[in-house]
């Protein structure tokens, strides 16, 4: 639970603002479903294909950075472990909808799923990970901070260079 005193912005903060974004875009989808319009379904692939790449992005930064340091400081590693899984199943989910020829109704339960499954992650991260994070000592999160967006700027642009 936040206090009345107010944290910089640290690690878990870059963390928890992608988990905020791709919150948004999963509604964004939902709303998408019930458009009856013939460009609704580009829109789809387009907004799942965005969700996609943004996660995978995620993933990668929490499995290069963030989880590893986390296993130097923490006992509970066991919240490492189970968050490593949920990510395989993320990333299973992801090419399959990376690799669907329609946007159809399977599609559509697949985004859903996936937005299930990050509520999930979301919640068990904010609740018990990032807590554990920011309780640990010797972890450097606001130098971990300028290292994951360095990361993910660094990702998002070769992710976004070979689409163009």
């Amino acid at each position: 639970m936040p206090t009345t005193k107010r944290t910089a912005p640290d690690a878990c903060s870059l963390l928890d603002a992608d988990h905020r974004k791709v919150k948004k875009m999963f509604g964004d989808y939902e709303t998408l479903t019930k458009s009856k319009s013939a460009s609704a379904p580009q829109r789809k692939r387009d907004l799942a294909n965005e969700i996609c790449m943004e996660l995978t992005v995620h993933a990668q930064i929490e499995e290069e950075i963030f989880y590893p340091a986390l296993r130097e400081t923490i006992k509970a590693t066991d919240l490492l472990d189970e968050a490593e899984v949920e990510h395989g199943t993320v990333k299973d989910l992801i090419a399959q909808l990376e690799g669907a020829s329609e946007v159809d109704d399977m599609f559509d339960a697949k985004v859903k799923v996936l937005g299930e499954y990050i509520d999930h992650h979301v919640k068990e991260e904010r609740n018990e990970i990032f807590v554990k994070a920011r309780a640990a000592r010797g972890l450097d999160l606001m130098g971990m901070r300028e290292q994951l967006a360095a990361r993910k700027a660094e990702l998002m642009e070769e992710l976004t260079g070979a689409v163009a």
